[in-house]
């Protein structure tokens, strides 16, 4: 595999041509090295808004969800309809207790430089987890994870601390629970701080990589499973949204695939010209506003319902997303399970938010412009990932709307790492949130409201009833009566609800548009799996 490290400034020249009629751009390759172009007939090339990273399958970002997907595979699969299907592991048993689960292995799998898989590889990836388990404290299943142990070369047993009805489903997750060969492994074991190489079962093996511009795929050719019809697949790092459909029409890129990597403008106009293919998925997800109840300011619930009250979401949605988004009145969509208990909507009302504030003694001075209270400000900082265009001009919508009613809002868009570091060290006001999506909701979500380390259950930290909410969360986790667990979650949806600690913003979809040589495509099930396995090309 050949690595390059350096970088160059070549997206400042992007950035710049995309602003330019195509015309007017050079004939040259505007969106990666020409050794990222690929000779192969049985190959695609696609876009991506960052670096893969590292490629380490039991840390997070900055390592991207899609391609560690391409390379690690799970020992359970997540399948349409929520069905959980064998992958590594060929079957399973569960004891009446709901305390251990007994995995038998398929025989004859291969990681990329050879070896195979046994039950002491796998002990060794989970062992690797836990020792650093409170990264992964999101994760339900390794919060009542013991231990790991080998029964024989192909069986293992995976022992809990409680029962926990979700823990399949945590397995199917791409991170922190696919599997490593040894050969990725450091001398010392401890994944945390790096692995040696990207060393996998999957049937995609990277091949070329150059930090910040490209990564190449090439098929497996040992691989174990059914084998792609693709043989190979380039990604470029395209951060630039526009300058990705640029590339696109121009012919450079075969395939714009994710959630929020082109403007719903950008993904309605390649579908008008009716020269490409375009689709959504069924919602993947609810984006959300996640409101940081340790902030002073917003540590009052009449300032986050006069928020929540305070903007116009059904215009926001349309206009941002062109009704390709749904709007969304809570925090789960109805296709995900336990979601049907009934959740009164917050309805747009500008007098009431106004009341609401008002009430929270945020005052508006004849001819102000922002409310004040004990001489300071109603300001607040909303922060976003500067490369995704929706939460950038949702963002912008917000900070409009919020003024009419007297709150000033400061937008910042960071780098997704950075957003992601100043959320789970509670540096923010408000921040945009997805819940997780398949398979990990709704026990997820819910596990991340009680769980620390991640910055969602610190940000509900002052309500007055957390204690109380954490332990209907953990109950309902670990619990095996289903109508109790549908009373839980109805509860526990309910009571975020009122507190305006989320506030649902639209029911997110993934978008797909490809050139006309690719024959088919489908939506993963899971929605961080990649889609290369299911797709084919008449090149």
């Amino acid at each position: 595999m050949k690595i390059h490290n350096s970088k160059t400034n070549l997206f400042l020249a992007l950035a710049a041509c995309a602003a330019l009629v195509l015309s007017a751009c050079s004939n040259d390759d505007a969106t990666g090295s020409a050794e990222a172009q690929s000779d192969n007939p049985n190959s695609i090339t696609m876009s991506w808004p960052r670096d893969i990273g590292p490629m380490n399958p039991h840390v997070y970002n900055p390592s991207q969800l899609i391609t560690q997907s391409m390379i690690y595979e799970p020992l359970v699969s997540y399948e349409e309809g929520g069905e959980i299907e064998p992958h590594l592991a060929e079957s399973w048993t569960v004891s009446e207790d709901g305390l251990e689960y007994t995995f038998k292995l398929r025989e004859g799998v291969q990681f990329t430089d050879g070896s195979s898989l046994t039950s002491e590889v796998v002990k060794k990836n989970f062992d690797a987890v836990l020792a650093n388990k409170n990264s992964h404290s999101w994760l339900g299943v390794i919060n009542v994870l013991d231990k790991i142990e080998v029964v024989d070369e192909l069986t293992f047993k995976m022992v809990l601390t409680q029962a926990y009805y979700p823990a399949l489903q945590d397995l199917a997750v791409v991170r922190p629970v696919r599997i490593l060969g040894e050969a990725g492994f450091p001398e010392d074991g401890d994944t945390s701080k790096g692995i040696t190489e990207p060393v996998g079962t999957g049937p995609w093996v990277l091949d070329e990589y150059k930090t910040d511009e490209y990564a190449v795929f090439k098929r497996n050719p040992d691989y174990w499973g059914e084998s792609p019809e693709l043989e190979e697949v380039t990604i470029k790092i395209i951060p630039d949204a526009e300058t990705r459909v640029l590339a696109f029409e121009k012919g450079e890129l075969d395939l714009i695939y994710g959630e929020g990597v082109v403007s719903m403008d950008s993904f309605n106009y390649l579908k008008e010209t009716g020269e490409y293919t375009t689709d959504l998925s069924d919602p993947v997800a609810t984006r959300t506003m996640l409101v940081n109840s340790t902030s002073e300011k917003l540590s009052d619930l009449n300032v986050r319902l006069a928020l929540h009250h305070g903007f116009n979401k059904q215009a926001m949605v349309e206009g941002i997303t062109l009704g390709l988004e749904e709007k969304a009145d809570s925090i789960l969509s109805s296709n995900f399970p336990y979601a049907e208990e009934d959740i009164e909507a917050v309805e747009y009302d500008v007098e009431k938010a106004a009341s609401y504030l008002d009430e929270a003694g945020w005052k508006l001075e004849s001819g102000g412009a922002v409310r004040e209270k004990d001489g300071q400000p109603l300001e607040l900082e909303l922060i976003y990932d500067k490369t995704d265009p929706i939460q950038k001009a949702m963002a912008e919508t917000l900070q409009a709307e919020w003024s009419a009613i007297g709150v000033k809002l400061n937008i910042a868009g960071l780098e997704l790492t950075e957003q992601i570091e100043r959320r789970k060290a509670g540096n923010f006001d408000l921040d945009f949130w997805s819940n997780y999506g398949a398979p990990y909701d709704p026990h997820s979500m819910i596990n991340v409201v009680a769980e620390d380390g991640w910055g969602v259950s610190e940000a509900h930290s002052n309500l007055p009833m957390k204690t109380e909410l954490d332990e209907q969360v953990h109950e309902a986790l670990a619990s095996t009566d289903e109508t109790k667990r549908q009373e839980l979650y109805g509860s526990i949806l309910n009571t975020l609800q009122e507190q305006a600690v989320f506030i649902p913003i639209s029911y997110m979809k993934k978008t797909v548009a490809y050139q006309n040589d690719i024959e088919s495509f489908e939506f993963p099930a899971n929605r961080d799996e990649h889609p290369f396995n299911d797709i084919s090309v008449s090149k």
